[in-house]
C-alpha cells in the first residue's frame, strides 16, 4: 500500500487486525509503527521475526522516503528530520491516535527523535540497538579497528565516508560484516547473509556524510513521557551497550535490558529474549 504524504509517497504494509473479538466483546489492539534501520535498508529486515508481535498489536511496517519501495526523489531530502515528519504525516493519514513506536538501530534514532518532538502521540516507546547521539560512530570505528579483519575494515570505509556507488557494494558490505553484527553469524561463518530488501545507496551516503555526524537528542530525552523500553546486545559493535545505558538514564522510568550473547542483530541472536522482553513490557504498561 502507498500513502501520498507531504512531498513524497511512502510504501507501507499492515500485519494483524486492529480489533479483537472474544467472549468479552470487541477490543482495540495497540497499533505499532516499526521503524527500520539503515539508513539505506527497508522494512523487510523486520520480517518474519517481528510477526510474532502481531497477536498483541497491529503492526505498520513502512519504508522511509527514498528507501525500499517508497518513492525516490531529491536525495538531499533523505534526512532524519523528514523521516520524523513523514511518520507524523502517516499517523494522521491512517487516522490513528497514539501509537507504539518501535525502532531498531537507525530506526531507534528516528524513534527517539519522534518521541522527543511528538511525545503526546506515543503510547509506548521501544528502542533496540541504538544511540541518542553521534558518539556511536567513533566508538564503532574503534571496535572495528580492534576486532575486525582487514577486509571488514576496508569495506566499512564506504559506510564511514558515505561512498557506496551501487547496490552490489552494499551487498558486499553486509556479506563481509555480518559476523560483526551477529553472534550467530560469528559462530558459524559458513552461513550466508541473506538480505531480501532493496538497498538504497543514496540514503546511506547522505546520512553518513552529513546528519548522522551531528545527530544528538541526548539533552532532550527528558521530553519523552511514554513508558519506554531500551534493549541492547552485550556484544553490539555498532551501537555499543553503553549508549543504551545513556538512553535509559535520560528517560524517566525507562526500562533497560542488555541481552547477553547478543550483537547488533538482536532479533537474529536472541529472538526469544527480545520478544519476551517486549511482551512483558507491554503487559506491565497497559
Amino acid at each position: 500500500m502507498r500513502a501520498k504524504i507531504r512531498d513524497t509517497e511512502i510504501y507501507f504494509d499492515v500485519e494483524g487486525s486492529a480489533l479483537v473479538i472474544d467472549e468479552q466483546g470487541i477490543h482495540e489492539k495497540l497499533v505499532a509503527f516499526l521503524l527500520h534501520g539503515g539508513p539505506g535498508a527497508d522494512h523487510t529486515a523486520y520480517k518474519p521475526h517481528f510477526s510474532v508481535l502481531s497477536n498483541k498489536m497491529q503492526l505498520i511496517y513502512f519504508d522511509y522516503r527514498g528507501q525500499g519501495r517508497s518513492a525516490r526523489g531529491d536525495k538531499e531530502t533523505y534526512t532524519l528530520e523528514n523521516n520524523v515528519e513523514d511518520i507524523e504525516a502517516l499517523r494522521q493519514y491512517l487516522g490513528l491516535d497514539k501509537i507504539v513506536v518501535i525502532g531498531e538501530s537507525y530506526g531507534g534514532m528516528v524513534a527517539l527523535s519522534y518521541a522527543v518532538r511528538y511525545p503526546q502521540n506515543v503510547s509506548h516507546l521501544i528502542v533496540i540497538a541504538t544511540a541518542s547521539d553521534s558518539r556511536f560512530l567513533h566508538r564503532a570505528q574503534e571496535i572495528l579497528e580492534e576486532k575486525g579483519t582487514p577486509e571488514q575494515k576496508a569495506v566499512a570505509q564506504r559506510v564511514w565516508n558515505g561512498t557506496f556507488e551501487n547496490e552490489m557494494q552494499m551487498f558486499e558490505y553486509w556479506q563481509l560484516l555480518m559476523p560483526m553484527y551477529s553472534v550467530v553469524f560469528k559462530a558459524n561463518p559458513n552461513l550466508t547473509a541473506k538480505y531480501h530488501g532493496i538497498p538504497s545507496p543514496d540514503a546511506t551516503n547522505v546520512a553518513f556524510r552529513s546528519f548522522l555526524r551531528s545527530y544528538n537528542v541526548s539533552d532532550q530525552l527528558n521530553k519523552i513521557t511514554s513508558p519506554t523500553l531500551v534493549i541492547s546486545g552485550q556484544d553490539d559493535w555498532f551501537c555499543a551497550p553503553e549508549f543504551a545505558e545513556d538512553i535509559a538514564k535520560g528517560i524517566q522510568n525507562a526500562e533497560l535490558r542488555i541481552l547477553e550473547n547478543c550483537g547488533h542483530s538482536v532479533a537474529v541472536d536472541q529472538p526469544e529474549a527480545l520478544f519476551n522482553a517486549i511482551a512483558e513490557f507491554l503487559a506491565d504498561n497497559r
